[in-house]
């Protein structure tokens, strides 16, 4: 049911507690109690650079903010490979899969988990499991003892399982597949799972900035630069890493923040407009969150913007309603059948970085609104303090559709420029 799928995504994904390879809590004993406690001696693997031209690899996207909730990719994994349909997320760093382990709480038909052989773990003393949690090392009582993790999200999903590493066939753009070795983990204890990601994703596509993220990993490894995008349309778009699809012109760029505590694509500060009018709403740091339906902004923030949208509509033809998709929804005077019929009524908001000159993030009303199956539009910004995010500022997918967002963490930079996601690449 759309209304259910809507109110399973209305979530942000911000990975709160990275990862966990100390034995220490009941959780992670059933862990290891599910693999068993020692594995035969593997050769470590090698997370260094390795020589090679570096190319660029392009993946399709599928998905769409409303009625969906989501966007994802489908990889594949291993030899010969299996498709994974993954929930791509620039909020979390490590990728997971359902997994064969047995698993508790997996929601796809067993068929379809991901079934490690022995000679996929990794192990405590294993140098991938050392840069998956760094930068605190884990704890080993055994060195053959399994590589285990635990991921919590800010919306109360969590995920439990170990670190694998296998084959992830990539074709480059230069025409040659690679076929490299990555870590990623085998979740097999699943709680909320109707919250991260949504049915039928098989997971998550990790694409933080540590170490642990497949744009760091094929960077390491000499496949790509550690530089990504992305482009979300209607129902489609593309995801693309390394350095070949950055176009020379055109882009608007801003520096990420940079802070022991801030793992995530943040920026900032910028300044509230509306209408391109001062809103008196300045110091706004921000979250690139693509694992996030939603753009969500702390109280004092999310109550402007409230505000300044109410006065905006005062003596239009628009009047509050009741609708299941979200928590504030209008009605005209007829029912909407798309955001072509319900723009007109609202202004643009933008995030001026104050940091740089001219660069402004544009939020037209197709970045915070939707068009529902009633025909109603309803506003597409939540009350991020009500979520349980404090001060924190997320903009989520429904503020980056129709919008080239590129991540570059060679240069610690974050673009973007209005783009037609719907069509295929260079077409914009």
């Amino acid at each position: 049911m759309a209304d259910q799928k809507m109110k399973e995504r209305r979530r942000v994904s911000l990975m709160i507690m990275v990862l966990i390879f100390q034995v220490l809590s009941a959780s992670l004993h059933g862990c290891l109690a599910a693999i068993g406690q020692g594995q035969p001696p593997r050769k470590p693997t090698s997370i260094h650079p390795r020589a090679g031209v570096r190319s660029s690899v392009f993946l399709p996207v599928s998905g769409n903010v409303y009625p969906l909730g989501y966007y994802s990719v489908t990889i594949g994994i291993g030899n010969p490979p299996k498709p994974f349909q993954l929930d791509i997320d620039t909020g979390s760093d490590l990728t997971w899969v359902q997994c064969d382990a047995p698993c508790t709480g997996c929601t796809l038909p067993r068929d379809q988990l991901y079934n490690p052989s022995k000679n996929n773990f990794v192990d405590c003393k294993d140098p991938m499991c050392l840069a998956v949690n760094s930068p605190n090392p884990p704890q080993c009582k055994n060195p053959n003892e399994k590589c285990c993790f635990q991921v919590q999200y800010a919306d109360h999903g969590s995920v439990l399982g170990f670190i694998v590493l296998d084959t992830f066939p990539l074709r480059l753009v230069n025409g040659t597949l690679s076929k490299p070795h990555l870590a990623f983990g085998c979740g097999h204890r699943l709680q909320n799972r109707g919250l991260h990601p949504p049915t039928p994703t098989a997971g998550v596509l990790g694409l933080g900035k540590s170490k642990a993220s497949i744009s760091s990993q094929l960077s390491s490894m000499g496949v790509t630069k550690n530089v990504f995008g992305h482009c979300l349309g209607d129902n489609r778009g593309f995801l693309f890493f390394g350095a070949d699809f950055v176009p020379k012109s055109g882009m608007t760029w801003t520096r990420m923040l940079q802070s022991s505590s801030d793992k995530h694509y943040s920026s900032g500060p910028a300044e509230l407009l509306f209408g391109g009018k001062p809103t008196g709403i300045k110091g706004v740091n921000v979250i690139f969150d693509t694992g996030s339906t939603y753009t969500y902004l702390n109280l004092k923030v999310y109550e402007t913007v409230l505000n300044l949208i109410r006065k905006d509509l005062s003596g239009k033809q628009l009047h509050d309603v009741k609708d299941k998709a979200l928590p504030i929804c209008w009605k005209g005077t007829k029912p909407f059948k798309s955001m072509r019929d319900a723009r007109n009524y609202f202004s643009t908001f933008a995030l001026s970085f104050t940091g740089s000159s001219n660069v402004q993030l544009q939020l037209p009303p197709e970045n915070y609104l939707i068009v529902t199956e009633q025909g109603n539009v309803c506003l597409g910004i939540l009350n991020g303090t009500e979520a349980g995010l404090g001060t924190t500022n997320v903009i989520g997918d429904i503020s980056l559709q129709g919008k080239l967002v590129i991540y570059d963490n060679e240069n610690q930079m974050i673009g973007w420029a209005n783009a037609d996601c719907n069509r295929k690449f260079g077409s914009f």
